[in-house]
């Protein structure tokens, strides 16, 4: 005997099943939290009222609160453990971070002025990666105006962070998506000096080390970072691939991997033949003697 019953309740689930394809459940809106800023901490509150307007904040107090808890003072040069483990003591899909001030300027050109700016570091907490560094800057006769055009700045540009942010939301769901799914093995890092896997290991080398530029945005606040990569070299001793482990602002990041890419490789030999390898280099910038 047929189970009509039955029958009915299948056809919906396939109906409901079929609706549910066309109508994907909407992203859900990511947390973020504005950590307080160096120097002009109300700057930071500004932009946090900003960016609420698309995403759910973590409170200011409690966000405060979480970053002392793990030791954190305000370092804008973090690698991407430290900025995880950051983010997850905050409790957040993504943090800011920055600095911001208001600077009496001298110029033989014009006459004194002053420049208030903000150096603001976008991070997601799931990977650790620097999405943007972004400095709004404006220029006045006197610290206030300054300041107010800086903030009108601000307004113009928060359109482009939630777009940042949320494309940076789709990007990490589809990497997770991916991981899932990869079954490749990674290529293998370079052995340390003197460990058992280093015997018969020769380390790639470069036929000629490349100085990264010192970008004008770092040069102009005599930025000092460390900035680690980790590139990802073929049997020929090419670069396929690299990731910025420890960042900075200012376009160093940038300075960094623009010169990596122009640098080729002895390939690294394991037991006489070339192997794939990924190797971490680290890029040291000082304030230029004056």
């Amino acid at each position: 005997m047929s189970k009509p019953g039955f029958a009915v309740i299948m056809i919906l689930l396939v109906a409901s099943a079929a609706q549910a394809t066309r109508h994907p459940a909407a992203t859900v809106a990511a947390t973020v939290a504005v950590l307080d800023l160096t120097g002009r901490t109300e700057v930071g509150e500004r932009l946090a009222l900003l960016l609420s307007e698309n995403f759910r904040l973590v409170p200011s107090a409690q966000a405060r609160a979480a970053a002392r808890g793990v030791g954190y003072k305000g370092s804008l040069n973090l690698s991407l453990a430290e900025a995880r483990d950051l983010g997850a003591a905050v409790g957040c899909d993504f943090f800011v971070a920055g600095e911001a001030r208001t600077l009496r300027r001298t110029s033989s050109t014009r006459p004194l002025y002053f420049e208030s700016y903000a150096s603001l570091f976008f991070v997601s907490s799931h990977t650790g990666r620097l999405l943007l560094w972004d400095q709004p800057a404006a220029e006045a006769a006197t610290p206030e105006e300054a300041e107010q055009l800086l903030d009108e700045e601000l307004r113009a540009r928060a359109a482009r962070y939630a777009a940042v942010l949320r494309a940076a939301q789709e990007v990490e769901r589809r990497e997770k998506l991916l991981a899932a799914r990869r079954d490749a093995a990674a290529v293998e890092e370079a052995p340390e000096e003197g460990s058992p896997a280093s015997v018969g290991f020769r380390a790639p080398q470069p036929y000629r080390r490349l100085r990264p530029d010192y970008p004008p945005a770092a040069s102009r606040l005599e930025q000092e970072a460390v900035v680690d990569v980790l590139v990802e070299l073929d049997v020929e001793g090419e670069v396929k691939n690299l990731e910025v482990m420890r960042w900075a602002g200012y376009g160093l990041n940038e300075a960094v991997a623009a010169a990596i890419r122009r640098m080729h490789f002895r390939p690294a030999m394991r037991d006489g033949q070339p192997v794939p390898i990924r190797v971490l280099l680290r890029y040291n910038f000082r304030r230029p003697a004056k």
